[in-house]
């Protein structure tokens, strides 16, 4: 399996895990200047670990929806380029400035990823990649209000979050429902379930139509 630029495999206290290079910023375990970026906090990780091309790592333009206190976030930080970091909550949103602090790269804005438009004036168009991690009813059509800051040739990286939609229905319906809201503005290029890292998330690398 490969791995992004920026992104490579480390031993932890004999247990060997994906890492980035950067401050360490929850507590996680560390090598050196390489801290564990793990995939059972975090979606996008899970996806690392999967094996699945996220294509980061490149010193792309970032723009994550859902950061919350900066767990993920700041490892996309370690390894991309301007990384704007969208989340609602206040409290997640004041760990997320501390987690900043050390990053110059990374932009937080406690804003509600619903509506694009109160952080359109901030956030710049044309950005490689969309990271999409929201636990609210209509993930589809967040990522499609969000789609006008991606570049023609950028990507989504998704985690859909079968219980936030519907806790009542069957996961894989909720799945198939929201990639066909998804495929009215994006092109699915590959899904992979989180299992085991993540219970009832299916994960979506998607590129604008």
């Amino acid at each position: 399996m490969s791995l992004p630029d920026g992104v490579t495999r480390r031993d932890f206290d004999g247990r060997e895990g994906l890492a980035t290079r950067g401050s360490p910023v929850y507590g996680e375990p560390t090598d050196g200047p390489w801290r564990r970026w793990d995939p059972n906090r975090s979606k996008l990780g899970a996806m690392l670990e999967l094996g699945m091309e996220t294509g980061l790592g490149g010193g792309e333009s970032v723009l994550y929806l859902g950061a919350a206190s900066g767990t993920t976030v700041s490892h996309v930080a370690d390894v991309c380029g301007p990384t704007y970091a969208v989340e609602f909550a206040p409290r997640p949103a004041r760990d997320l400035l501390d987690v900043a602090e050390d990053r110059g790269n990374l932009f937080p804005l406690l804003k509600d990823a619903r509506k694009p438009r109160t952080y359109a004036h901030v956030v710049e168009a044309g950005l490689d990649v969309l990271v999409q991690d929201v636990a609210t009813r209509g993930q589809a059509r967040v990522a499609a209000l969000n789609r006008q800051f991606l570049a023609d040739d950028g990507r989504l990286l998704a985690a859909i979050k079968a219980r936030s939609e519907d806790v009542t229905a069957a996961p894989e319906d909720v799945f198939e429902s929201v990639l066909d809201e998804l495929r009215e503005e994006f092109e699915i290029v590959e899904t992979e379930r989180l299992e085991p890292y993540h219970a009832d998330h299916l994960a979506v690398i998607a590129r604008p139509r």
